[in-house]
């Protein structure tokens, strides 16, 4: 049987849980699945961030700007709206969405929780809530987030790790390189903008106590495109950069076909997130041989084990990524190599199809039917 899967996210932009949806997406459409990603299409989009394999069907509904004065809450509860009203479950077998707000538009849906929040924002608070409560079905991507799913909510999830692009980060031309090189000289590089779960503060601090021991290296930022206003976040670090007298490189978002080179030219990779679910960045940083140094989170411990080194605070980040770049470590090197290359988006593809599989089978048994159960797992309104 041929599964029809809608696979739902929020945006065309290139986020962590866009980059998943779209490797899953080609995945499991090469594996012989229908399959077709809803998403808003924000700015004027009308296309993801890159080019997307053509047996993957694309629904980019349009997502008009708002009054200037709406306020992150009212464009979060307008997204549901204007997704739930352009989604038509009618045709999948399986409704799967990605994120908070695809899972509150699609109806009765799998969700996959990347990461779970703490939001304080009374709508964000609400529409994280009925995004973990409501689906009848959750993946995680690591066994700390399905340990912390179980234990807050009561709520088993799958867990199914990500897969990663290993090739296309670890043979990088060496000319895109070179340029990237020439443009920043020595640099440490992370990815994912500058925001408080992505510990920006901390690496800020790090890199100001690094700069000392290496003047002539550079924190190097990129990426940063997302839904929330942290405007006043990154107000307070740029002002404390001015402190602390150091001025990092914020290149914002980066070319997909640019951003290999830029990864492999790196002297090591900082991942200081104060809470991830996997860390794809990184596992593509160690796909490209760069060294890793993440925040000592459970989950990163997890996924990256002996492939990382770990840092807890500003000062620790600063001592391992010193570290890091002082002494070639090959067993390290290739030990990031082998466990990039062991996440695979085919592997990934094949464990959610089998998921997908035993949901309609269990889905047959509850209706006494399995000719029934595509009607009982598409979404509902």
């Amino acid at each position: 049987m041929t599964l029809s899967v809608a696979l739902l996210s929020y945006s065309t932009k290139p986020r962590g849980g866009v980059v998943h949806t779209l490797a899953l997406a080609e995945a499991l459409a090469a594996a012989g699945a229908r399959v077709a990603v809803w998403t808003l299409g924000r700015d004027g989009d009308k296309g993801f961030f890159r080019p997307v394999d053509p047996a993957v069907e694309l629904r980019i509904v349009p997502f008009p700007d708002g009054p200037p004065e709406e306020t992150v809450g009212e464009r979060v509860l307008r997204s549901i709206d204007v997704l739930r009203e352009a989604f038509d479950p009618d045709g999948y077998d399986i409704v799967h969405a990605q994120d908070c707000i695809s899972a509150n538009a699609a109806g009765r849906c799998v969700r996959t929780v990347h990461h779970l929040d703490d939001f304080t924002t009374p709508e964000l608070a609400a529409c994280h809530e009925r995004a973990v409560v409501d689906p009848y079905a959750r993946i995680c991507v690591s066994r700390a987030v399905a340990d912390e799913l179980a234990d807050g909510w009561g709520i088993e999830a799958e867990v199914i790790p990500n897969g990663v692009d290993h090739d296309r980060f670890a043979a990088t031309d060496p000319a895109a390189r070179a340029k990237w090189r020439e443009r920043l000289g020595r640099y440490v590089l992370t990815v994912g903008g500058i925001e408080p779960r992505k510990g920006s503060l901390d690496l800020l601090e790090a890199y100001a106590l690094l700069h000392e021991r290496l003047p002539g290296l550079r924190l190097v930022i990129a990426g940063g495109e997302t839904l929330f206003d942290y405007r006043d976040y990154r107000a307070r670090w740029q002002e404390r950069a001015a402190q602390l007298g150091v001025e990092p490189v914020v290149l914002g978002a980066v070319p997909d076909s640019e951003l290999p080179p830029l990864v492999a030219a790196a002297d090591a990779f900082a991942f200081p997130s104060t809470k991830e679910g996997f860390g794809l960045a990184a596992m593509e940083a160690l796909s490209a041989g760069v060294p890793l140094v993440v925040r000592d989170l459970p989950v990163l411990r997890e996924v990256f084990g002996s492939a990382a080194r770990f840092g807890a605070t500003a000062h620790d980040l600063a001592d391992e990524l010193a570290a890091a770049m002082a002494v070639a470590d090959p067993d390290r090197r290739d030990a990031g190599h082998a466990l990039a290359a062991r996440h695979t988006w085919p592997a990934a593809a094949d464990r959610h199809l089998s998921f997908y599989r035993s949901l309609l089978r269990e889905a047959g048994r509850t209706r006494g039917t399995c000719s029934s159960s595509a009607g009982l797992l598409r979404g509902r309104r």
